[in-house]
């Protein structure tokens, strides 16, 4: 079981209160409470339908929610598009990436903040692709990162190879004096053993750089390799909060499948 840095002390980096989530008479969410912490990393877990994706596009910004409050840091935030989400400091890793095949590593990692070419060619939009090469290695040995060498396209690298590009590219762009949040979704669900090592330890590696990460996943034994905490909704209703060092995987899969009583119901009953 992992041993994380984050210690649930102190400010949240990201703070869900009462948040709701209506589709006329069906209710996506009910009065979620969610946290995590910076260098936490959380597991987002429920059978399909629970409400991990839609718990996931209210923090990414994607959808607003019909109540409740999110904050960023301890400040309370609006957010009516992805753009809000990521201006400040959070970024969403989706299951396809969104990386671009014939380009190389070094040019996804880069996407939206290229370095431009000084003078006249600048001004014209040539791109120094040698400054942007220099800046990714830097950027990745800080992360702690070894992947494929930055002129590698992305379509010659293999599935894990490709998912710790992304990964890293979104951990650059919440890296800094204030660090962000991550949202993962299902990053190892296409890899082998060996490749979802590979993401296992960069996750941890992000945490450890106080980088706040809540991973979507059905892999419970992901969870217990890189979470600190396990939230587990159920039809939309958060039915158990706890630390991963404090629980089973039979009472987490029992949570989710609804077989053992949700926490909450249980102290307010």
């Amino acid at each position: 079981m992992t041993t994380g840095t984050g210690s649930g002390a102190g400010t949240p980096a990201l703070e869900l209160t009462g948040v709701e989530m209506h589709y006329g008479f069906v209710r996506a969410l009910d009065d979620i409470d969610f946290r995590v912490h910076p260098g936490e990393v959380v597991g987002l877990l429920g059978d399909n339908g629970a409400g991990k994706s839609t718990l996931l596009k209210v923090m990414s910004g994607a959808h607003r929610p019909s109540g409740g409050t999110l904050r960023v840091h301890g400040e309370e935030k609006v957010f009516h598009a992805p753009s809000d989400a990521a201006g400040a400091g959070i970024q969403m890793v989706y299951q396809d990436l969104a990386l671009v095949d014939a380009q190389d590593i070094s040019t996804n990692l880069n996407l939206g903040r290229e370095i431009l070419r000084r003078g006249p060619l600048g001004w014209l939009g040539f791109v120094d692709h040698r400054a942007m090469r220099k800046r990714s290695e830097a950027e990745l040995d800080r992360l702690g990162v070894r992947t494929a060498p930055m002129t590698r396209p992305v379509e010659m690298l293999s599935g894990g190879q490709r998912q710790v590009v992304a990964l890293a590219r979104s951990a650059i762009r919440v890296s800094g004096a204030s660090n962000g949040i991550l949202l993962l979704d299902e990053p190892t669900a296409a890899l082998g053993y060996e490749q979802t090592k590979q993401v296992e330890a960069l996750i941890r590696q992000m945490a450890d750089n106080g980088i706040a990460i809540v991973l979507v996943t059905h892999n419970l034994p992901l969870c217990y390799q890189v979470a600190d905490r396990v939230v587990v909704l159920n039809r939309g209703r958060k039915v158990a909060d706890v630390a991963m060092s404090d629980t089973e995987p039979d009472h987490v899969v029992g949570w989710i499948t609804g077989a053992r009583p949700s926490q909450f119901h249980a102290a307010s009953a």
